[in-house]
């Protein structure tokens, strides 16, 4: 069943120029971190810093979007960095990128070379349909600190993403709950790509047609949908 996203009137007022396309998969095939997936992973740090020509990932137009929406819904920017800009600063250093599962590593390396937050959920632990909205402070966020599973609450006007069951991503694209990410048992999955203007809407699905070339290639005979772009401006 296509899993339904919704985005709250509150959240649209907050950032008219957001947009997102959404991949929704099923017949996956996930496991460790292979070979081929660390390949992409450094060449997508190479296309990086080719993109940025010098500069820091703060300095491009998308991440100073990205940074302004956080200042505007009351996060420190610097301190809770977009996903797309954390991972960045990780593609620049020494160290590189993490290497986590396949299907995180192909999404990872399509966020770093197009300098876009993209996320995965499995679509078999999300409760109901997935909504971004701006949090009243209740929601629950399940997480583990120090090794142990617990609850943290977002703060009021934080905008999150949630189902049913409560918060999956603080911040917005900030911190991913582990009750629905993706893991080596995933077999069907949701992949966010998430813009802010000035990013157009053209990258974005150029962007998400990569990544859904990547999903068929490594996970062949796959069921792969992209659904046309969302955006705040065209649904306002």
């Amino acid at each position: 069943m296509t899993l339904t996203l919704t985005v709250s009137d509150d959240v649209r007022a907050l950032a008219p120029g957001f947009t997102h396309v959404a991949i929704e998969a099923h017949g996956l095939v996930n496991g460790p971190s292979t070979d081929a997936g660390a390949q992409l992973l450094d060449d997508a740090a190479r296309r990086l810093a080719a993109r940025l020509d010098g500069r820091a990932p703060h300095e491009d137009p998308h991440m100073a979007a990205w940074r302004a929406v956080y200042t505007a819904f009351g996060a420190k920017p610097s301190r809770t960095r977009n996903s797309a800009e954390a991972l960045a600063k990780r593609a620049l250093t020494d160290a590189g990128l993490p290497r986590i599962n396949l299907l995180v590593d192909l999404y990872n390396a399509v966020s770093v070379a197009h300098l876009i937050p993209v996320g995965g959920e499995d679509l078999d632990l999300i409760q109901g349909g997935m909504r971004l909205v701006r949090a009243t402070g209740a929601e629950d966020f399940v997480t583990v600190a120090g090794g142990e599973e617990t609850v943290e609450h977002p703060d009021a006007g934080e905008v999150v993403w949630c189902d049913d069951a409560g918060v999956t991503c603080r911040r917005w694209n900030w911190r991913q709950g582990p009750r629905t990410r993706l893991t080596e048992r995933t077999t069907s999955g949701v992949f966010l790509l998430e813009a802010m203007a000035p990013m157009r809407v053209e990258d974005v699905t150029a962007a998400a047609a990569e990544l859904a070339e990547l999903l068929e290639k490594f996970s062949p005979g796959a069921d792969i949908e992209i659904r046309a772009p969302w955006s705040a401006e065209r649904a306002a």
